[in-house]
């Protein structure tokens, strides 16, 4: 396979985690068993949310692990202008529209219409801004949505490690974002220009990601971009059964002894110990027995 191109993409507002590793090996791995590319993007749209010298940080554990991008990495505050370029497209073909609605004016409208939510589950955008219901209605534009239209709502993939998904866009997620009302692009919108600009083919990444993927798809069908093949592998939990993430105060991995963090973190992708001395032979072992 060629013409395999991979990538991880870690966000910089903090060190990478034990679950961030095994994102990164898994990835990485993938590239290697398919003699393919393995890129380094940092997803820093979100500045706010960014931690000064936290890229260079995040390098160098990866270059610790033997994890080194094949090409130079890339970031994505340097690139809202091919964001802007796929916004202009998406209205211009009539797919997106302006938005006035503040979370707040969400949750009213979905309490006036008896609308229930799961604590943790995300308000479903009830299409208040719609062209069709009237617009804005004289309200100055906060952010910028996607329409989900009903005829393609209902997306069907395979992925490589959880099989046969699906998901209604519109019923399960709703209109969602492209752009903030902050005006910071939205990660989906990001994520998808950024794949098709560097070539990507196949994403290998966390299964707290696993329903971000329908929306991508529909993006990348909407703006005529070829679709990708994805991969989510196991997460790694803390000791409150809730995953393991930077917002939860996950500590970072020990870089100074990298052998064993990748020793562990191939033990949650199911990986046969490496009974090697160094980094670079544990990695080819697990590079040969990689089967995702």
């Amino acid at each position: 396979m060629a013409t395999y191109r991979g990538r991880f993409a870690p966000s910089p507002t903090g060190p990478l985690h034990a679950g961030s590793l095994v994102a990164a090996l898994a990835s990485w791995l993938d590239a290697r068993a398919h003699g393919g590319a393995w890129l380094v993007r940092i997803e820093d749209v979100d500045a706010p949310r960014c931690v000064p010298g936290m890229e260079q940080h995040i390098l160098r554990q990866l270059a610790a692990c033997g994890l080194v991008s094949d090409e130079p990495v890339v970031r994505q505050s340097s690139r809202g202008a091919l964001y802007r370029t796929a916004l202009d497209q998406l209205i211009a073909q009539g797919h997106a529209y302006p938005c006035a609605c503040s979370r707040k004016d969400i949750e009213a409208a979905l309490q006036a219409a008896g609308i229930a939510r799961e604590r943790h589950q995300a308000a479903v955008y009830p299409g208040t801004c719609r062209p069709e219901r009237g617009g804005l209605k004289g309200q100055a534009p906060r952010a910028w949505r996607f329409a989900v239209e009903s005829p393609n709502a209902l997306v069907n993939w395979s992925d490589r490690r959880l099989g046969p998904q699906t998901q209604n866009v519109a019923a399960d997620v709703g209109d969602f974002v492209l752009l903030r009302a902050d005006g910071l692009w939205a990660y989906q919108l990001a994520v998808v220009v950024d794949d098709a600009a560097q070539g990507i083919t196949h994403v290998v990444r966390g299964a707290d990601l696993a329903d971000n993927t329908p929306r991508q798809i529909l993006l990348q069908r909407t703006l005529g971009l070829p679709e990708l093949s994805y991969a989510h592998t196991p997460l790694v939990l803390g000791d409150n059964g809730e995953k393991l993430s930077k917002q939860n105060g996950a500590q970072p991995f020990d870089a100074d002894s990298p052998l064993a963090a990748l020793q562990q973190a191939a033990r949650v992708l199911g990986l046969p110990p490496a009974p090697a001395a160094n980094v670079a032979d544990a990695l080819r072992l697990w590079a040969s027995a990689w089967s995702a």
